[in-house]
């Protein structure tokens, strides 16, 4: 009964989805060329500089995959 149930729903397109068109409330809030002329600075991001635990975390990191990558080749 509840698998015909949703065989119903389906087909009656009752579960719509989401839209096909999404929207951005920075894209509605201002217009193409002020998107289009903002830069992307990585060490900068949002008014957040990237500070020394982050740096730490970003070699911790490498180093893991690293000693990862030595232990797979050289067991």
């Amino acid at each position: 009964a509840d698998y015909n149930q949703l065989g119903f729903n389906l087909r009656s397109n009752i579960f719509q989805g989401g839209p096909l068109e999404s929207r951005s409330l920075m894209k509605d809030s201002y217009t193409p060329d002020i998107i289009q002329k903002a830069i992307r600075d990585p060490k900068n991001w949002h008014g957040r500089r990237t500070d020394e635990l982050g740096r730490w975390h970003q070699k911790n990191a490498l180093n893991l995959k690293l000693q990862k990558a030595l232990e797979d080749k050289y067991g």
